[in-house]
């Protein structure tokens, strides 16, 4: 049978070839049919938009928290980590996938020979000139190489799924540290104008003291309270240069100041959170859907580490030109056209190890899917609730303060008109004070809520 035959005999089934391992199922996790959390004004979990779909200048309305994170999406050096990984693994997928075609390589050569006259021959000099191509196939007849670049095309889409979360969590890193640098400096507000108001209280309580209209115990009473609200101040300061020098690494930038935009107490919030339906979480989280793409990647190498039982099919062939000098090198033709078949028999066990490691690897795999759903959907049902239950507490914070001024505001009349001691005075400022910088924190945790909330529902990396 001429070579030609042969190959018109194998390429077809080459080409009919068939694959092993199974085929993919996405795992079954079920969904709730809405999220747990509180149905009310503030937040709906049965609405069927979601919060997730909003875009990230949307949910953050303040200008300078947007130029902030956009500078951290273009500079942020996790983010330049995971486009690297992403062109590594485009990378891989040329690779795996180049071994599903021929290898063909350019051949020449060029010798000269000469021996020496011996008893028997003649001394004599020779040529050898040679110029062609040489082919490697592998045929891929049980679909080896085409699950290895399955399996190597659904890694890249996990990667690049794996930068989008990395987006979405980068956004609300950002805008958590950018609320609470802004709660600091409310906190710090507090401090100096408290501190201002308390200095003035002093100065009048050491005059009165000097014309004897009070005691001494009273003047210390007054310092007690500058001090309580001076010794706030140097810790407040601190933490606002620590927070923005960690703002200034989520924008890839060394340590410096940060500009400001909206006070704390104006950031907009949603009056109401819709929170979508369940089961668009699996598609819009990037976590999620990473997390599937690995457990297909797992179960297409089930398939190649299957494929080694069988015999590998290869093709080799060579064509060109051989003379034994350069002038008559294209005279004369040469070819070389072959088939090899190699069948594994005795491994020691190799193949079926590898089998039972990727199989282990799919089931490894499958756990992490569904560990990566219920963490989503209990996620969501935290930052939802957490959204109703922290504007619940700032409401009755801000009475408790309201409450405290009054009571603060009242204490000083009495105090003036000799109804009381400064001991009064000293308790309500102190209340005062404490429930102000509560206060601040709760307004916080409000805004943070919101943040979470997004996170939660897979908002953050639409561009």
């Amino acid at each position: 049978m001429r070579s030609r035959d042969v190959l018109l005999l194998i390429v077809p089934l080459f080409m009919a070839g068939c694959t092993f391992g199974p085929k993919y199922q996405r795992p079954n996790v079920p969904a709730p049919a809405q999220y747990r959390g509180p149905v009310g004004t503030d937040v709906d979990p049965a609405a069927s938009a979601s919060l997730g779909d909003a875009k990230w200048w949307e949910v953050f309305q303040d200008e300078e928290l947007q130029k902030l994170i956009r500078v951290a999406l273009a500079e942020n050096l996790d983010l330049k980590i995971a486009a690297s990984r992403i062109t590594q693994a485009q990378a891989n997928v040329g690779i795996t996938r180049a071994d599903q075609f021929p290898t063909i390589n350019g051949t020449g050569n060029v010798s000269r020979i000469r021996n020496p006259s011996n008893p028997v021959f003649p001394a004599f000099e020779a040529n050898m000139s040679q110029l062609g191509l040489s082919a490697v196939w592998q045929l891929d007849f049980w679909g080896r190489y085409r699950k290895a670049t399955e399996a190597a095309r659904a890694e890249l889409a996990a990667t690049e799924w794996g930068r989008k979360a990395i987006v979405g969590t980068l956004v609300a890193n950002v805008a958590t540290a950018y609320f609470t640098l802004r709660a600091l400096d409310l906190e710090l507000e507090v401090s100096n104008r408290t501190l201002a108001a308390r200095r003035e209280s002093l100065k009048l309580n050491q005059t009165l003291e000097k014309g004897g209209a009070i005691s001494r115990m009273d003047v210390h009473q007054a310092e007690i309270l500058v001090e309580q609200a001076a010794r706030s101040i140097p810790q407040l300061q601190k933490r606002i240069e620590q927070q923005e020098n960690m703002i200034s690494v989520l924008l890839g930038r060394n340590p410096g100041e940060i500009a400001r935009g909206l006070p704390l107490v104006q950031q907009p919030a949603p009056p109401a959170v819709p929170a979508g339906l369940p089961s668009s979480l699996l598609e819009r989280r990037p976590d999620i859907k990473q997390a599937e793409l690995r457990l297909i990647a797992a179960n297409a190498r089930i398939g190649a580490a299957k494929a080694a039982w069988f015999p590998q099919i290869s093709l080799t062939g060579t064509a060109g030109f051989q003379a034994y000098s350069i002038q008559g090198l294209f005279d004369s033709k040469v070819y070389n056209v072959g088939a090899g078949l190699t069948q594994p028999i005795f491994d020691f066990g190799r193949i079926r190890g590898n089998i039972r490691l990727t199989e282990a690897q799919k089931e490894e795999m499958i756990a992490s899917y569904q560990q990566s759903v219920q963490q989503g959907f209990r996620e969501v049902s935290d930052a939802l609730i957490a959204i109703q239950k922290n504007r619940e507490y700032r409401e009755r914070q801000q009475a408790l303060e309201n409450a405290a001024r009054q009571a603060s505001q009242l204490s000083r009349v009495r105090y003036q008109g000799g109804v009381v001691s400064y001991l009064e005075v000293l308790q309500s400022e102190t209340t005062l004070f404490n429930a102000e910088i509560e206060l601040a924190q709760a307004r916080l945790d409000e805004r943070l809520a919101v943040v979470q909330v997004y996170n939660a529902l897979g908002g953050g990396w639409q561009q």
